[in-house]
């Protein structure tokens, strides 16, 4: 844009200057052949001989003719040399025309006048055409030096035009990039970005707007954190309250089970119901404090070099389950917390064994970065619309189904534990039922 504003500015002056200095030619020949025209009419009678027209077009200065119907004067220029459009135009009007043409590489004016008579209608032509021509060599030598002059210095402040571009496009977009730049940032989450806004132009009113939304969204980000802050951490401590009359309630309800045999049929139906609400609630607040230990950060992993193939065994021999499980366990060590890695064991394969059909199959893995723990089963499998939050707190798989004999958060817990190792699971359709697959690495956390 530059280079065309220098151009087009350089050919305005150019075309501008040209006009001035062939008005200058121009204009004073018209005039001084319109004053020696005057001079000579008191000598003129209509209609004139060749004799007339060769002395009217000799009294004339410079190179001209005198034209008369098929007659014209002797001397001076050849009618035949005229431009054809101004002999019309000098014709057929009644004023002064003139036109340049380029003759042998050379610029000519040619200056064409009517000789009008007054009398009783008003400049009714006499068929007399005056013509002169007068040589522009002058004229367009100082215009070619005019426009060699207006390109050099065209050329010499084009690079001055060009800086003084960049700097002036620098000015402008270097505040819209910053505004880009803090627009990124606060879309990545930094709320406190905010920008200078100087002066009182669009921009400015932009940036202003902009730091008045963050601002607002900094605000409104800050009360929701505040707001989950406090109910997590109202769960967190309700659930702990609940623990220790949650501990006697066990141990009446053990001594219930102990003797629900003895105890009249409807009296033992409603003494087993109580304890199987009561282990119920017992997990859920279990899960729940163990959620609320992940929410605030104060989960803690204690890590060794486990036998993973020991641990799934060890596992579904607690809870009874080694006979309704195959399993395809390699030896296989990876640096993790037994604890936990029992959770997230226990987690999938109760999953498996209670939502999904046997046989339920175990398989290990493994490469040179991960160890794979693949749980699979074969059931109707996880209705595809569950399939993206299936490990979101309190999910279900069938609606239909108030309750169950899970908190809901098994499988959010199970997750959290993975990923407070490094690793993480995921949930697929096999086909003919569902696969769980937790991935761990192979060196601790914190050496990765």
């Amino acid at each position: 844009m530059t280079l065309v504003g220098a151009g087009a500015a350089a050919g305005a002056s150019y075309v501008s200057a040209r006009n001035t200095i062939l008005a200058g030619v121009q204009d004073p020949a018209m005039v001084q052949l319109r004053d020696e025209v005057r001079t000579y009419l008191p000598q003129l009678t209509l209609p004139p001989d060749q004799r007339q027209l060769d002395n009217m077009a000799s009294s004339l200065k410079g190179v001209t003719t005198v034209v008369f119907g098929s007659l014209h004067s002797r001397v001076g220029l050849n009618p035949a040399e005229i431009p054809a459009g101004l002999r019309t135009a000098v014709a057929g009007g009644t004023n002064v025309q003139f036109q340049r043409v380029v003759e042998g590489g050379r610029p000519v004016l040619y200056i064409g006048m009517p000789l009008l008579r007054y009398g009783a209608a008003q400049g009714e032509h006499t068929g007399i055409e005056v013509y002169k021509t007068v040589p522009l060599t002058t004229q367009q030598a100082a215009i070619d030096q005019l426009a060699t002059r207006a390109w050099q210095m065209t050329a010499l402040a084009l690079p001055i035009a060009v800086a003084l571009a960049l700097l002036a496009a620098r000015q402008v977009l270097q505040p819209v990039r910053a505004l880009n730049s803090a627009a990124r940032k606060l879309g990545g989450g930094q709320l406190d970005v905010r920008l200078p806004a100087k002066g009182s132009d669009e921009l400015a009113q932009l940036v202003t707007t902009f730091n008045h939304t963050a601002a607002e969204l900094e605000r409104t980000v800050g009360s929701l954190r505040e707001m989950e802050a406090d109910a997590r951490r109202f769960v967190a401590d309700v659930s702990h309250e609940l623990r220790t009359p949650l501990a006697a309630m066990n141990v009446v309800t053990d001594v219930l089970d102990e003797d629900a045999d003895q105890l009249p049929t409807d009296t033992a139906v409603a003494a087993r119901l109580v304890s199987s609400e009561t282990r119920r609630l017992t997990r859920l607040v279990q899960d729940l404090v163990e959620i609320s230990r992940f929410d605030a950060g104060r989960a803690e992993l204690r890590v060794e070099e486990v036998d993973l193939a020991e641990a799934v065994k060890n596992t579904l021999a607690a809870r009874g389950w080694t006979d309704s499980v195959a399993a395809d366990l390699p030896t296989i060590t990876v640096p993790a917390d037994p604890r936990r890695l029992d959770l997230v064991i226990a987690n999938l394969v109760g999953n498996a064994l209670h939502h999904g059909a046997p046989p339920v199959e175990i398989e290990l893995s493994t490469d040179d970065a991960t160890v794979s723990l693949a749980v699979t089963d074969h059931g109707p499998g996880i209705p595809e619309e569950v399939l993206p939050k299936v490990f979101d707190r309190f999910a279900k798989a069938d609606t239909s189904r108030a309750r169950s004999d899970g908190s809901g958060l098994g499988l959010s817990i199970a997750r959290e534990n993975a990923r407070l190792h490094g690793g993480d699971i995921e949930a697929e359709n096999t086909g003919d039922g569902a696969r769980f697959t937790l991935r761990l690495p192979r060196t601790a956390k914190e050496e990765r």
